[in-house]
């Protein structure tokens, strides 16, 4: 047999069905003593024949087989006899395969449709093929944390609004479903502590470096180095994916990124990490926490992985969609060809079937209740907000554990106004010369400013002046109060809002979460508590594809492997 593998192609799986004697007699005249034939596929037994590819269910193939190398060994076509004593080997090897439950499963269920649950649905079919039906839940709308607002009848971003350039699945989600990157429209950024900028950003590189010099010494250097150290070691999991490997908990895929080193990270906060390195308080208090706030509206005290993660989008080259980042997640659910059924999983119940286990899902909608059976469960969303259980799981002996945490609020308002740059110390709003303004602790009303383009930009496009009406995105722990959108603007026409619960309220978690909740259940959103970003999630979606496909297979050398990185060079 042949199993389908991760990559493409097929991957071995030993014979078990019993040799013809016309094949052990064929065996026994390839041999040259105890030595092995030298052709490859031909060792120490004997003379391997073609095997059928694909599991129970499957339409496995013959594949071509070389000739053996020594002269006047084998004939030239092989008898009737051993041509069919091959073709019942494989009709018995498939009969088997079938009688072990050695199949595809046959229908996959994932819980939401945001970022994570379209990319694990089209890893998924990747791994299982496109003849397994993948049905996807999806309570609200597709694309969850990616989506947009209208504004004046233009589109702008109301969740992630960009992308970190390593973010490597992300980038090739663009190139396979045919997106383009929206074009880049520059703009100056500031950091505000509520009575003055604390830092400004240039038109010039060199004076922006100069600047960081002046006020921080080398701790700008000394927080790169610290990013990039841990980047480098991150980058590590799409080698480790590209080899099929997948791992069963959160704590041995950091394990095996950086060892004990990632792990202890997600224990300790990024100002006590930084301090380590030689970054200083102030650094930190002035630069730090406003990306920090800006990301993940949280401060330095947060665990030191999730901030090394964040950190890093603010030092690269970032890009987005044209046309909305969301469209990453409506293209990946129709190049799957997946079900989206638009309903609220509320019960998740275990069945057991010849010893395979069986899921029995519910849902309900606005059309009544219903339910299904699936081989395969991934829930792609978070399984505790607002001090309650989304999903319940019954059958299940020992209990699911949930684990327990806060999501910390987020609320985006798009303005649509004239800014009051006298608020920020420009009195002539034609002077006030940013595009971006982040804050540090104080003000603690909103943390983040920004002056967006629109998800469509033309090559015409310019950015609105200070001075004339723009959309400004506001990013605040709460709603705004009319006293608060007052003191930011002079005078607006409208105010969206979105609100969610965008990220885990990060900090010391023992143990770490495990993606897998039972033998075929799978928690993808394990990983964002220790770090939340789009292509975090998007990493986690390929580590629990390639958990289910091992774990379906029983291909337990592919999962929790130590010492990886010496195993992908030998592969190599």
């Amino acid at each position: 047999m042949r199993k389908p593998h991760p990559g493409g192609g097929t991957e071995k799986l030993p014979m078990t069905e019993p040799v013809p004697r016309e094949m052990r007699l064929m065996r026994a005249s390839c041999r040259r003593g105890k030595a092995a034939c030298p052709m490859r596929g031909c060792d120490q037994r004997g003379w391997k024949t073609e095997q059928p590819v694909g599991r129970r269910g499957g339409a496995g193939s013959p594949a071509p087989t070389r000739d053996c190398p020594n002269p006047g060994v084998l004939p030239q076509s092989l008898p009737a006899m051993a041509r069919a004593a091959r073709l019942f080997a494989a009709l018995a090897a498939l009969l088997a395969a079938a009688a072990t439950g050695d199949a595809r499963p046959s229908k996959i269920a994932v819980v939401g449709a945001g970022i994570g649950g379209s990319a694990v649905a089209h890893f998924l079919q990747q791994h299982f093929g496109p003849r397994v039906q993948i049905d996807v839940f999806e309570k609200g709308t597709v694309g969850g944390r990616l989506a947009t607002i209208s504004v004046n009848k233009q589109h702008y971003e109301s969740g992630a609004a960009s992308f970190h350039s390593l973010s490597l699945h992300m980038q090739g989600f663009v190139k396979q479903l045919g997106l383009r990157h929206r074009r880049e429209v520059g703009g100056r950024s500031a950091i505000f502590n509520g009575e003055d900028f604390v830092l400004e950003e240039t038109d010039w590189y060199l004076l922006n470096l100069f600047r960081l010099w002046w006020h921080y010494g080398i701790s700008f250097l000394r927080l790169q180095m610290w990013v990039e150290e841990v980047m480098e070691k991150f980058m590590r999991i799409y080698k480790y994916q590209a080899h099929g490997y997948a791992f069963s908990g959160v704590e041995e895929l950091l394990y095996s990124l950086g060892e004990s080193a990632f792990v202890n990270m997600t224990q300790r906060s990024v100002a006590e990490s930084l301090l380590q390195v030689g970054v200083t308080q102030r650094f930190i208090d002035d630069v730090v926490s406003a990306v920090l706030r800006a990301s993940y509206g949280q401060s330095a005290a947060m665990p030191a992985f999730a901030g090394a993660m964040s950190l890093a989008g603010a030092q690269g080259s970032l890009w987005s969609v044209e046309g909305g980042n969301k469209l990453v997640c409506s293209g990946l659910l129709k190049l799957t060809k997946a079900n989206v059924i638009h309903a609220t999983v509320t019960t998740v119940t275990l069945q057991q079937t010849e010893g395979k286990p069986l899921y029995h899902v519910k849902y309900e909608n606005e059309v009544g209740t219903g339910s299904d059976y699936y081989d395969i469960v991934v829930i792609a969303t978070p399984l505790h907000l607002d001090n309650s259980s989304t999903i319940t799981f019954e059958g299940f002996d020992p209990p699911i554990d949930v684990v327990q945490g806060s999501f910390q609020p987020t609320v985006v308002s798009l303005v649509h106004g004239y800014l009051n740059s006298s608020y920020f110390g420009f009195p002539d709003p034609k002077l006030f010369p940013f595009a971006s303004i982040l804050t540090t602790d104080f003000p603690s009303f909103f943390c983040a400013l920004h002056n967006m383009c629109p998800v469509n930009v033309s090559a015409s496009f310019r950015r609105k002046q200070p001075q004339e009406a723009a959309v400004w995105r506001v990013q605040s722990p709460q709603p705004l109060l009319r006293s608060q959108l007052k003191t930011l603007f002079r005078s607006y026409y409208s105010v969206q809002t979105a609100e969610w619960q965008a990220h885990p309220v990060h900090g010391p978690h023992s143990p770490l979460p495990r993606f897998v909740l039972h033998d075929q259940l799978f928690h993808l959103n394990a990983l964002e508590w220790a770090a939340s970003s789009v292509e975090v999630t998007a990493v986690a979606a390929k580590n629990v594809a390639l958990l289910a496909f091992n774990r379906w297979y029983q291909d337990l050398d592919k999962i929790d492997q130590k010492d990886l990185m010496h195993k992908v060079k030998t592969e190599l």
